[in-house]
């Protein structure tokens, strides 16, 4: 289905968080919906405690209120308690010198549940970038995830490409949040000038066996990124917080129907400022076809992450 009138969205020049979000204060289930195939929960961060913290106090002064303020060991468990089958765990390097304690920091919590599983981190352009990564994947993480707004970095900034070649031999791919939102003053540079579906696809042109995953729908370019997902088969987009109904009142169903085998459920869990399960009960709402629905919220992960 082509997006056609539905435009990009978008929250004009200032980006979403011109100024903090007010949390909406819904209630939460204690069970994932009824009627839901298994679940793949693919975008959950999770850091050491004080890492985590000192993000939180920058959402809570920047971005909106974290609801699930709970410690680290308890991120994923919450999920997998209320149903979730598996989740996957993201980590992201603000810093250089923190990527390989961060790798091990999520290495040794998937030691302990096989239904967690998690991707690598490395700060772009900082020393041993490959090192780090291969140290990473001999630990079992099964990706990388790199971050434009807090990395500084353009996901076809040249320091990537050693990151991308690594991917590449070894059949992993990269979740790069490089949409253009939110943007916030507080950010160190300005996401609307790193970050683009142009950038993107620049990407998946000069790699064309990269698996590449942008969150978020890659809002605020709907539109984009569904003619990318048209053409290039080595594009996946998450959900994580564009389902939410929380920046705007819309919610994509067209784009989540334009290539259902290239779309994966993420929460961004514990990030949020609304009820854990707020997005599968929009999901579970839509009455997509049965075979969609299931790679939808988990079957595309499996593909993606081999799980």
């Amino acid at each position: 289905m082509n997006g056609g009138d539905q435009g990009s969205g978008g929250p004009g020049g200032d980006g979403w968080l011109a100024a903090p979000l007010a949390a909406p204060g819904d209630p939460e289930g204690d069970h994932v919906p009824e009627g839901l195939p298994p679940i793949i929960d693919s975008h959950v961060h999770l850091f050491p405690d004080p890492l985590f913290q000192g993000i939180w106090r920058w959402f809570d002064e920047h971005g909106w209120p974290i609801r699930y303020q709970r410690p680290a060991q308890e991120i994923a468990s919450f999920l997998l308690e209320r149903g979730v089958a598996q989740v996957v765990l993201l980590p992201y390097a603000h810093r250089p010198g923190l990527a390989r304690d961060l790798n091990t920091f999520v290495a040794t919590v998937c030691r302990a549940d096989p239904r967690m599983v998690a991707l690598a981190t490395v700060l772009p352009g900082e020393p041993q970038a490959v090192a780090i990564l291969e140290e990473g994947f001999a630990l079992g993480l099964r990706g990388v995830k790199l971050h434009c707004h807090v990395q500084c970095v353009a996901p076809d900034d040249p320091t990537l490409d050693q990151v991308y070649e690594c991917c590449v031999a070894r059949g992993l791919p990269v979740v790069i949040h490089a949409g253009r939102e939110p943007k916030s003053p507080a950010y160190r540079c300005d996401p609307h000038e790193l970050c683009s579906a142009g950038r993107v696809e620049r990407v998946l042109r000069r790699f064309p066996t990269l698996k590449l995953c942008v969150p978020h729908l890659g809002f605020d370019e709907l539109n984009e990124y569904e003619d990318l997902l048209g053409r290039y088969d080595n594009l996946w987009l998450d959900t994580a917080m564009a389902l939410a109904r929380f920046f705007d009142d819309s919610l994509p169903e067209w784009l989540l129907r334009a290539r259902p085998d290239r779309i994966l459920y993420g929460s961004d869990f514990p990030n949020i400022p609304y009820a854990w399960d707020r997005e599968l009960k929009h999901v579970a709402a839509l009455e997509l076809d049965p075979a969609a629905l299931s790679a939808l919220l988990a079957g595309n992960a499996r593909q993606l992450f081999g799980i």
